[in-house]
């Protein structure tokens, strides 16, 4: 596997289309609506954009970024699971300080990238600086998914979930690293999974902070459904119905969307700053979470690249290839999604575990070993890898049955 020191180059010419773009927005008419109701607050999205072009500082953001130790990498992804081919891939690689670190790979989503992690980056792989036990160290690789910010989008289609998962398995593997964890949230954790399921051998243990929207609970039909579970499943339907536009279109219509948003900075800062604002506890009031110049980093990452497009093309693969979750006895991979939000009653859980032990009353358990620790005691320092009943994930033959597209990108160098 070939490996390039990265570091990240916007040309002025960029930097200075991007604020010509935003001081000539053409605005939307605002409707008689409630701020947010029917999507990004006009008054909100006119601050930050004239923010955007007359007080944020890329540069700034730039050479923050450059200090992160970033890499460039031909990874080769195909193997006994007939995965993916050569793809370019951009991550961010930084080694533990401890006596021997632990690898551990970490996904992003949407609308996020690997700049998300720049905080956490700090306690993982320096946890003495914090306070805490060295020996809890890890050694971090943050890959930016393909078609997200430096990693270029595949050449051809079918680059789901489980493609990028065999991708991160060879990544990981030309670093060096026989044995990892991984974790993930959003998109993330749909390739967390996919490691886990398609590269046990590798993979000792993932952490999840959301489930992937194509996995459904299990329900069994031997029990009626109680009045909770009732009302989480019509709740649920009606998030979907009133919060999940954006997953939609982006798994059936991604281009028409990147037509606009990868022309409009202050569009793309509509479509993306609505959902910083609903999927983070800030109570209504964005800044409350992310300040201007955060938000606005991410958002000069799709913007700069061009990827806004990209980006969205993992939905409609996954939507093609989703997730289909069982049961199975004796399954390597035993995963807990550890999801802060979730809103699941008790008892739909517990019907769906149920079930699983069921299937896997004779499976033998053996201890998740890390820096020469059992799970149970490192289980004391860290609640990144536990155990519960198996499930296995598999993907459906894929079927092509739509053109490719490759929207270009710019301003990328290495």
């Amino acid at each position: 596997m070939h490996i390039d020191p990265f570091e990240i180059r916007v040309p002025d010419e960029a930097i200075d289309d991007l604020r010509r773009r935003l001081r000539a927005t053409r605005w939307a008419n605002a409707t008689p609506s409630p701020a947010w109701q029917q999507g990004a607050d006009d008054a909100w999205l006119r601050e930050l954009v004239a923010y955007w072009a007359d007080e944020y500082d890329w540069r700034t953001a730039e050479r923050a970024l450059n200090q992160l130790p970033q890499f460039m990498a031909e990874v080769d992804g195909a193997g006994s699971t007939g995965g993916a081919v050569g793809q370019r891939v951009h991550f961010v690689h930084r080694r533990g300080a401890g006596p021997k670190p632990y690898p551990l790979v970490i996904t992003h989503g949407w609308p996020g990238s690997f700049f998300e992690f720049h905080a956490l980056l700090d306690r993982l792989c320096d946890p003495a600086a914090f306070g805490a036990d060295p020996a809890d160290a890890f050694d971090v690789v943050v890959p930016s998914l393909p078609g997200f910010a430096f990693s270029p989008a595949p050449a051809a289609p079918g680059s789901s979930a489980f493609q990028v998962a065999d991708l991160w398995a060879a990544l990981m593997r030309g670093l060096g690293y026989e044995r990892f964890g991984a974790q993930g949230g959003d998109l993330g954790a749909g390739v967390s999974i996919a490691l886990a399921a398609r590269h046990s051998q590798a993979v000792e243990g993932i952490h999840l902070n959301f489930l992937p929207t194509s996995y459904e609970t299990a329900i069994d039909g031997q029990a009626p459904l109680t009045p909770a579970e009732q009302d989480y499943l019509r709740e649920k339907a009606d998030w979907a119905a009133l919060e999940g536009g954006y997953a939609h279109m982006h798994a059936t219509k991604p281009q028409t969307a990147a037509a606009a948003l990868n022309d409009s900075p202050a569009g793309l800062a509509a479509w993306v700053g609505e959902k910083f604002r609903a999927w983070s506890d800030c109570d209504g009031v964005i800044e409350r979470r992310f300040s201007k110049d955060t938000l606005l980093t991410d958002l000069s990452l799709y913007w700069f690249t061009g990827s806004i497009g990209t980006s969205m093309q993992m939905y409609w693969e996954n939507r093609l290839q989703p997730f289909r979750c069982r049961a199975t006895r004796g399954a390597a991979g035993r995963i807990r999604a550890l999801s802060e939000g979730d809103q699941s009653p008790a008892t739909v859980v517990a019907r769906a575990c149920a079930r699983h032990r069921a299937m896997d009353r004779h499976a033998t358990r053996r201890p998740f070993r890390c820096n020469g620790r059992t799970r149970s005691s490192r289980r004391r320092h860290s609640p990144l890898f536990q155990t519960v009943p198996p499930v296995n994930v598999t993907a459906p033959r894929y079927r092509r049955t739509d053109a490719r597209v490759h929207p270009s990108r710019a301003t990328r160098s290495a």
